[in-house]
């Protein structure tokens, strides 16, 4: 059976749509999903379950936590090519140095490839932005703070929701999503 990345949107993110993981990995475990494993506490997740369109799983996922949890979470469900796709595609890769200021907004659903043909640069940040097939990659070599706001770009023109990762999360839960853990175990 095949693994997926799990991204969960806007959990844990100040006081709203708060979420133990370990309730989140028992919700997941309930429903049929194996070798559950989190990562941190903002909706990082990797696990094994059926051969089905990551879609399928997503929209599964997303009414599961509605009607267990009573809230509306949208999420991104890769599996591990796609991942590694993710990682694979940084444009950035030969300068990032700092993992914690290199941004990746991974599409929830999958845009138009006509949308990231040649990975075409976003225009509120030119030299340090651009449209992937799975993503879309931001460089903050001066922090979140400083960089601007793709945020409006992507909604409108990619016409899609994203959920961010830092370059950490995205390459640890690549190399999680390889493991395959006996039982419960989160992290």
């Amino acid at each position: 059976m095949p693994r997926y990345a799990v991204l969960l949107r806007g959990i844990n993110v100040g006081r709203a749509k708060r979420v133990a993981m370990a309730d989140l990995r028992s919700l997941l475990e309930d429903a049929g999903y194996t070798a559950v494993r989190t990562h941190l506490n903002s909706g990082n997740v990797v696990l094994t379950g059926e051969d089905a369109d990551p879609a399928d799983h997503a929209e599964r996922i997303e009414g599961l936590i509605r009607e267990q949890l009573g809230m509306e979470v949208r999420c991104a469900v890769l599996t591990a090519d796609e991942l590694r796709a993710v990682v694979e595609g940084n444009p950035f890769a030969d300068v990032v140095d700092n993992g914690s200021r290199m941004m990746v907004c991974v599409y929830v659903r999958p845009i138009d490839p006509a949308l990231a043909a040649g990975h075409p640069p976003v225009p509120q940040d030119p030299d340090r932005a651009r449209v992937g097939d799975r993503a879309v990659y931001q460089w903050c070599p001066d922090g979140l703070m400083a960089a601007p706001d793709i945020g409006p770009y992507v909604k409108q023109r990619l016409a899609v929701d994203v959920t961010a990762r830092n370059w950490n999360t995205i390459t640890k839960l690549a190399e999680l999503i390889q493991d395959r853990p006996p039982g419960r175990a989160g992290s």
